[in-house]
């Protein structure tokens, strides 16, 4: 799964629409010298196309460039900050039919992006000050444009080659569109420190009540906000009671259903989430592992591990899938979760510059790792134990293509009915199985993707480190991965 930061969404707090604003002194500077009786909305469409003209070379990440952009500029205050992000991110969710838009216009086609992200989040009446007369003529038009005479892929802003892929879901239309709308912010309990109805007794009676805090449909531990509020400043996610996790990646702990007392390896931890809620349902027993080969990503993971009041987390930065330390827990961990490096398709509400940033070359290399990591976790896996592969993508090739992939050349492994399990804990949670499928437009989470399988338990007379040494192998036979 892609591991991203815990939050590239934007504030959605906004002005009030309309008036006639001036930039205040000190506030809402643009980084050109401008009149202090310039127009806010002339000063915010500079501002938005200024970030679009770094954001759009796609070298950077748009939570990065936007980070970026706004330590060059201190001077901008909050709401300021709210306002430009909000409408940078609205441009890449629709830059493919805003492109298509502007080219009706005159002038810098990065401004006429500007003034269309702008009008989509603080309305067309905020900006008139800021246009001229042809730009103002240009907007109306293009806003009587029906959405529904654009082809999908221009209506949706997906490139041709997503289009395609996700046009052989069902229900493709329904998909794209939830795709392309702002996600929600979810929390997560820890089970350590807190219970849910308290902890959401407890939002609703702070200032945090004023993001209308609500227990998610289907995760037990999950509280939904509406917003983007500042949640690391709050005193529970500094003592460590909530952490920020969307509620399709709380539930994958379900399918690992983590013991007492026993070993579990999170193959591919990152920033550590999943690990924090495997480990509380362990009750800070037994040891878990985190692997990942980024010690970037572990250390700065460290410092929520110890807020959690967990004891049993084993941070571990390997080189590789191979490395000897993996090689050692052969056959002995009683669960191991793969949550893997995916093209991260099924974050797009919070990650919309991902559908222009990836590319089917770079997604088939990421297909080649992903069998060799599954492939090499699976020898971990101890007789009758379980894994859990999970991608954060909707696309077969890194789902479904996977699984089947790795079953073949796994005949130690069964596939067992991962959404059986998940109905157990959540049975208003609609979905048929053996592999879980989570969509924005049918279960209000990000789009996730999970096969679980089990090792099967050693036969009579059999030794259960031959059979983890006789399952390697056959897989080292048939894996593509692993073939000359």
């Amino acid at each position: 799964m892609t591991k991203n930061s815990v939050s590239r969404q934007p504030a959605t707090s906004r002005p009030a629409r309309g008036g006639q604003r001036r930039a205040p002194a000190g506030r809402g500077a643009n980084p050109a010298a401008i009149h202090p009786r310039t127009p806010l909305a002339a000063i915010r469409i500079d501002q938005v196309q200024r970030v679009l003209g770094e954001l759009l070379q796609w070298r950077y990440p748009a939570d990065a460039v936007l980070s970026h952009w706004f330590r060059a500029h201190p001077a901008l205050g909050g709401r300021d900050r709210a306002e430009v992000a909000e409408a940078v991110f609205n441009v890449l969710r629709n830059l493919r039919k805003y492109r298509q838009l502007a080219e009706s216009g005159s002038g810098a086609a990065s401004r006429r992006l500007a003034i269309l992200g702008l009008a989509a989040t603080l309305g067309t009446g905020a900006l008139r000050d800021g246009l001229g007369a042809e730009e103002d003529q240009w907007l109306q038009r293009v806003g009587r444009i029906d959405p529904a005479t654009l082809p999908r892929a221009v209506r949706a802003s997906m490139p041709d080659w997503l289009d395609e892929r996700l046009g052989q879901l069902d229900d493709a239309e329904g998909l794209m569109a939830a795709l392309n709308v702002p996600a929600p912010l979810d929390l997560r309990v820890n089970p350590l420190k807190a219970e849910r109805d308290a902890a959401l007794a407890a939002l609703i009676d702070s200032p945090a009540g004023r993001y209308d805090p609500r227990p998610t449909p289907h995760s037990p531990w999950g509280i939904r906000l509406a917003g983007r509020p500042a949640v690391n400043r709050w005193p529970q996610f500094e003592n460590g009671s909530i952490e920020v996790q969307d509620e399709g990646s709380q539930l994958l702990a379900l399918l690992v259903g983590p013991r007492r007392g026993e070993m579990i390896i999170d193959f591919c931890a990152g920033a550590g989430g999943k690990t924090l809620l495997l480990g509380a349902l362990m009750r800070s027993t037994g040891r878990l592992y985190a692997f990942d080969v980024s010690a970037a990503r572990l250390a700065r993971a460290k410092p929520r591990f110890a807020r959690s009041g967990l004891s049993n987390v084993v941070p571990v930065a390997i080189d590789s899938e191979n490395d000897a330390r993996v090689k050692r827990l052969a056959g002995k961990a009683q669960r191991v979760l793969v949550d893997a490096p995916c093209s991260g398709i099924g974050t797009l509400r919070r990650n919309p510059d991902l559908k222009w940033r990836q590319h089917p070359e770079a997604l088939a290399e990421l297909c080649t790792l992903q069998a060799r990591i599954l492939a090499s976790a699976a020898r971990c896996v101890a007789p009758g134990g379980r894994l859990v592969y999970a991608t954060c993508s909707l696309l077969p090739e890194e789902n479904e293509a996977q699984a089947a992939q790795f079953l073949a050349a796994h005949p130690g492994f069964e596939l067992i009915d991962g959404a059986a399990l998940l109905q157990a804990r959540c049975p208003d949670l609609a979905i048929s199985g053996p592999y879980v499928r989570l969509r924005p437009d049918l279960h209000g989470t990000d789009g996730f993707f999970a096969a679980v399988f089990e090792r099967k338990k050693v036969g009579a007379g059999q030794d259960a480190g031959a059979a983890v040494v006789s399952d390697a192998a056959a897989a080292e036979t048939t894996d593509p991965a692993t073939s000359a």
